[in-house]
């Protein structure tokens, strides 16, 4: 259902605007505005119950930071009025401006990827000596260790649930790599830097022109937090040219070396991360996949997640096939894990 027409009102156009809707999104309802037969901006209504309105503030913030330091970023609009949102009974509105002509949901150039890596490395530079105290907060925010504990927590409360079988059999193994993690991993996790990140770095969450990566997009999970669930998070998608909705992925390491060396190529020399950020990046990836995992398989039984297709059946039926996509993406890189750790040495060492 489009908006009420007083909602696009709100704002000035160059001319009439017609809307387009776009399903891609699993959390605010979004369409594109178009002026002239051209795409001119982003509408969206916001989920307040995801996220407060006060998340605007620091969205303007941020990309009013990163306009000065002269990356393309989508920027709100301030309306008629002059506020940067609009709040009424039909909920809380936003308009930001149109980049990039293209989204994938999956990789499989590493072009793309190095394209990518270098954005974000020259998102994350720019943003090292910004000093902000977010107005938004996320919950949780990559709380792994309390996603286990919620995973844990769900399997006794419903016992005669029609998927407790499989969702109880597949925690078992979550749960054991997650200890195997902690015992070789979390001391180091613990030390990284805190900065703010993105949050939510998946691959279309980048838009492109051609094979160029231009913008990052969907900023209301700006905050404040580490490197390796940053970029674990990101490589996790980056690198499974397969579907996040099957049971299976693939680790890609050609996708891999590339997004690393554009990360590293467009970190500024002599700064960039630390050797700890670089080091942690590869267990980040694995840790990320069984966070999510455990995620999914959590919200299997509870019926929960915000968003599911329904051609894969229920939303149970849905978030335990994507738990059992991150386990085995968990498991790819595990797999890898002494390859890829060498190949991110060298990639590092090559722009060094």
């Amino acid at each position: 259902m489009h908006p009420q027409k007083h909602i696009l009102q709100a704002w000035n156009w160059s001319s009439t605007p017609s809307l387009q809707s776009c399903t891609d999104g699993l959390i605010n309802e979004t369409w594109l505005v178009h002026c002239d037969s051209k795409p001119r901006a982003v509408l969206q209504k916001l989920n307040t119950h995801i996220f407060k309105p006060e998340v605007h503030e620091d969205i303007h913030a941020i990309t009013e930071h990163l306009h000065q330091r002269g990356l393309n970023t989508p920027r709100l609009l301030p309306t008629r009025s002059g506020p940067v949102w609009l709040e009424d009974e039909s909920g809380v509105w936003r308009c930001m401006s149109h980049v990039g002509q293209q989204t994938h949901h999956k990789l499989h150039d590493p072009v793309l990827a190095r394209s990518a890596g270098s954005l974000v490395a020259r998102f994350h530079d720019a943003l090292t000596d910004f000093d902000w105290n977010f107005r938004s907060i996320r919950g949780r925010f990559h709380d792994t260790a309390g996603c286990m504990t919620q995973l844990a927590d769900s399997l006794p409360r419903h016992p005669k649930h029609r998927l407790y079988d499989d969702v109880a059999a597949l925690a078992e193994r979550i749960l054991l790599n997650w200890q195997d993690w902690r015992h070789a991993h979390e001391a180091t996790a613990t030390e990284l830097p805190r900065r703010i990140v993105h949050g939510d770095l998946k691959i279309s969450n980048i838009r492109f022109n051609q094979q160029t990566a231009v913008a990052i997009v969907d900023l209301d999970t700006l905050g404040h937090g580490t490197l390796d669930a940053e970029l674990g998070d990101a490589l996790r998608s980056w690198c499974n040219p397969l579907s996040e909705d099957t049971r299976g992925a693939r680790f890609d390491l050609d996708l891999f070396v590339a997004a690393v060396q554009g990360y590293a190529q467009g970190s500024p020399l002599g700064a960039g991360p630390s050797e700890q950020e670089w080091s942690s990046l590869v267990a980040g990836i694995v840790r990320i996949c069984l966070e999510l995992a455990a995620r999914f398989a959590s919200d299997a039984l509870e019926e929960s997640y915000f968003g599911f297709d329904e051609r894969f059946g229920t939303r149970g039926d849905h978030n335990l096939l994507r738990a059992r996509g991150q386990l085995a993406m968990a498991q790819a890189v595990l797999d890898a894990l002494p390859q890829a750790e060498q190949l991110l040495q060298q990639a590092r060492q090559h722009h060094d």
